[in-house]
Protein backbone atom coordinates (compact mmCIF):
# COMPACT_ATOMS: atom_id res chain seq x y z
CA UNK A 1 0.00 0.00 0.00
CA UNK A 2 1.59 3.24 -0.98
CA UNK A 3 1.67 5.94 1.64
CA UNK A 4 -0.58 8.86 1.45
CA UNK A 5 0.56 12.15 0.55
CA UNK A 6 0.89 13.97 4.31
CA UNK A 7 1.88 17.42 2.19
CA UNK A 8 0.72 18.36 -1.22
CA UNK A 9 1.95 22.28 -1.52
CA UNK A 10 -1.96 23.41 -1.82
CA UNK A 11 -2.17 25.32 1.74
CA UNK A 12 1.09 26.77 1.07
CA UNK A 13 -0.64 30.73 -0.05
CA UNK A 14 -3.20 30.86 2.68
CA UNK A 15 -5.92 28.71 1.68
CA UNK A 16 -7.28 25.49 1.90
CA UNK A 17 -10.21 23.43 1.10
CA UNK A 18 -14.03 22.61 2.77
CA UNK A 19 -15.05 19.13 2.24
CA UNK A 20 -17.13 19.50 -1.65
CA UNK A 21 -13.45 21.08 -2.50
CA UNK A 22 -14.25 24.58 -2.66
CA UNK A 23 -11.00 26.84 -1.58
CA UNK A 24 -11.43 29.57 1.25
CA UNK A 25 -8.71 31.42 3.23
CA UNK A 26 -7.52 29.74 6.10
CA UNK A 27 -8.62 32.87 8.16
CA UNK A 28 -12.62 31.82 6.77
CA UNK A 29 -14.65 31.45 9.75
CA UNK A 30 -15.58 28.28 8.85
CA UNK A 31 -11.52 27.51 9.57
CA UNK A 32 -12.10 29.31 12.23
CA UNK A 33 -14.67 26.96 13.53
CA UNK A 34 -13.73 23.60 12.70
CA UNK A 35 -10.08 24.40 13.84
CA UNK A 36 -11.12 24.96 17.26
CA UNK A 37 -13.06 22.12 17.88
CA UNK A 38 -10.34 19.96 16.27
CA UNK A 39 -8.04 21.43 19.04
CA UNK A 40 -10.96 21.00 21.50
CA UNK A 41 -10.97 16.97 20.77
CA UNK A 42 -7.11 17.13 21.17
CA UNK A 43 -7.07 18.27 24.62
CA UNK A 44 -9.69 16.64 25.80
CA UNK A 45 -7.80 12.98 23.96
CA UNK A 46 -5.03 14.66 26.78
CA UNK A 47 -7.88 14.65 29.55
CA UNK A 48 -8.82 11.34 28.74
CA UNK A 49 -5.14 10.23 29.78
CA UNK A 50 -5.32 11.39 33.12
CA UNK A 51 -9.08 10.31 33.90
CA UNK A 52 -9.02 7.12 36.45
CA UNK A 53 -13.11 6.50 36.43
CA UNK A 54 -13.73 4.39 33.07
CA UNK A 55 -17.53 5.60 32.87
CA UNK A 56 -15.93 9.65 32.37
CA UNK A 57 -13.49 8.45 29.52
CA UNK A 58 -15.95 6.25 27.52
CA UNK A 59 -18.03 9.13 27.65
CA UNK A 60 -15.62 11.71 26.71
CA UNK A 61 -14.22 8.66 24.37
CA UNK A 62 -17.79 9.49 22.65
CA UNK A 63 -17.80 12.92 22.68
CA UNK A 64 -14.60 12.81 21.06
CA UNK A 65 -16.25 11.17 17.87
CA UNK A 66 -19.40 13.86 17.79
CA UNK A 67 -16.86 16.67 17.60
CA UNK A 68 -15.29 15.00 14.65
CA UNK A 69 -18.83 14.83 13.38
CA UNK A 70 -19.02 18.31 14.16
CA UNK A 71 -15.91 19.04 12.63
CA UNK A 72 -16.79 17.43 9.55
CA UNK A 73 -20.06 19.20 9.33
CA UNK A 74 -18.80 22.24 10.12
CA UNK A 75 -16.01 22.09 6.89
CA UNK A 76 -19.04 21.58 5.18
CA UNK A 77 -20.13 24.54 3.13
CA UNK A 78 -23.48 23.98 3.10
CA UNK A 79 -24.58 25.90 -0.39
CA UNK A 80 -21.91 23.80 -1.96
CA UNK A 81 -22.91 20.18 -0.62
CA UNK A 82 -25.36 19.02 1.82
CA UNK A 83 -24.51 17.34 5.34
CA UNK A 84 -26.97 17.02 7.81
CA UNK A 85 -25.72 16.83 11.55
CA UNK A 86 -28.93 15.54 12.54
CA UNK A 87 -27.53 12.17 11.32
CA UNK A 88 -24.43 12.50 14.32
CA UNK A 89 -25.97 14.57 16.71
CA UNK A 90 -29.45 14.04 18.00
CA UNK A 91 -31.36 15.27 20.72
CA UNK A 92 -30.21 11.42 22.40
CA UNK A 93 -26.67 12.64 22.26
CA UNK A 94 -27.37 15.55 24.08
CA UNK A 95 -29.33 14.11 26.55
CA UNK A 96 -26.08 12.06 27.57
CA UNK A 97 -24.07 14.73 28.35
CA UNK A 98 -27.16 16.25 30.30
CA UNK A 99 -27.65 12.94 32.01
CA UNK A 100 -23.19 13.17 32.75
CA UNK A 101 -24.03 16.26 34.12
CA UNK A 102 -26.46 15.71 36.33
CA UNK A 103 -24.34 12.42 37.86
CA UNK A 104 -21.94 14.18 38.43
CA UNK A 105 -23.20 17.47 39.78
CA UNK A 106 -24.87 15.23 42.20
CA UNK A 107 -21.67 14.15 43.61
CA UNK A 108 -19.90 17.07 44.54
CA UNK A 109 -21.01 19.80 46.90
CA UNK A 110 -23.08 22.45 46.20
CA UNK A 111 -21.85 25.69 44.23
CA UNK A 112 -21.63 28.67 46.76
CA UNK A 113 -18.02 30.37 45.02
CA UNK A 114 -16.67 30.59 41.64
CA UNK A 115 -14.10 28.26 41.05
CA UNK A 116 -10.67 28.62 39.74
CA UNK A 117 -8.70 26.45 37.13
CA UNK A 118 -6.92 23.90 38.65
CA UNK A 119 -7.02 21.51 41.87
CA UNK A 120 -5.55 18.51 40.06
CA UNK A 121 -3.70 17.96 36.93
CA UNK A 122 -7.52 16.11 35.57
CA UNK A 123 -9.31 19.03 36.66
CA UNK A 124 -6.97 21.69 35.66
CA UNK A 125 -7.55 20.11 31.90
CA UNK A 126 -10.99 20.14 32.53
CA UNK A 127 -11.01 23.64 32.36
CA UNK A 128 -8.68 24.12 29.78
CA UNK A 129 -11.13 21.85 27.78
CA UNK A 130 -14.30 23.85 29.09
CA UNK A 131 -12.52 27.15 27.89
CA UNK A 132 -11.72 26.07 24.91
CA UNK A 133 -14.95 24.50 24.06
CA UNK A 134 -16.47 28.07 24.67
CA UNK A 135 -14.44 29.85 22.55
CA UNK A 136 -15.20 26.80 19.92
CA UNK A 137 -18.91 27.90 20.85
CA UNK A 138 -18.20 31.50 20.04
CA UNK A 139 -16.34 30.32 16.99
CA UNK A 140 -19.54 28.46 15.61
CA UNK A 141 -21.96 31.74 16.70
CA UNK A 142 -19.84 33.91 14.45
CA UNK A 143 -20.35 31.29 11.58
CA UNK A 144 -24.04 31.42 12.32
CA UNK A 145 -24.53 34.89 11.52
CA UNK A 146 -23.58 34.34 7.96
CA UNK A 147 -24.10 30.60 7.25
CA UNK A 148 -26.64 27.66 8.02
CA UNK A 149 -25.58 26.05 11.36
CA UNK A 150 -28.06 23.67 12.51
CA UNK A 151 -29.31 24.26 16.29
CA UNK A 152 -28.12 20.43 17.46
CA UNK A 153 -24.43 21.76 17.10
CA UNK A 154 -24.95 24.65 18.90
CA UNK A 155 -26.81 22.92 21.98
CA UNK A 156 -24.24 20.14 22.37
CA UNK A 157 -21.63 22.71 22.07
CA UNK A 158 -23.10 24.34 25.19
CA UNK A 159 -24.06 21.29 26.92
CA UNK A 160 -20.08 20.29 26.44
CA UNK A 161 -18.82 22.91 28.21
CA UNK A 162 -21.30 22.58 31.57
CA UNK A 163 -20.11 19.21 31.48
CA UNK A 164 -16.50 19.72 31.22
CA UNK A 165 -16.68 22.61 34.02
CA UNK A 166 -18.50 19.85 36.96
CA UNK A 167 -16.11 17.39 35.38
CA UNK A 168 -13.46 19.54 36.87
CA UNK A 169 -15.38 20.34 40.30
CA UNK A 170 -15.76 15.96 39.92
CA UNK A 171 -11.80 15.64 39.25
CA UNK A 172 -11.36 17.49 42.64
CA UNK A 173 -13.64 15.44 44.86
CA UNK A 174 -12.83 12.39 43.73
CA UNK A 175 -9.10 12.99 43.72
CA UNK A 176 -9.57 14.19 47.60
CA UNK A 177 -8.30 17.66 46.24
CA UNK A 178 -9.22 20.96 47.48
CA UNK A 179 -11.16 23.11 44.50
CA UNK A 180 -9.74 26.60 44.15
CA UNK A 181 -12.41 29.18 44.70
CA UNK A 182 -11.96 33.15 43.91
CA UNK A 183 -10.36 35.46 46.84
CA UNK A 184 -12.91 38.28 46.24
CA UNK A 185 -10.79 40.04 48.67
CA UNK A 186 -7.69 40.34 46.47
CA UNK A 187 -9.35 42.96 43.91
Amino acid sequence: MDKSALYTGGGDKGMTSLVGGQRVSKTDQRIESYGTIDELNSFIGLLITELKDRRDSETLLFVQHKLFTIGSYLATDQEEKEFKVESGISAENIQRIEKEIDRLDGDVPKLRKFVLPGGCPSAALAHVCRTVCRRAERQIYRLAATATVEEPVLIFINRLSDYLFIMGRHECYINQKDEIVWDNTCI
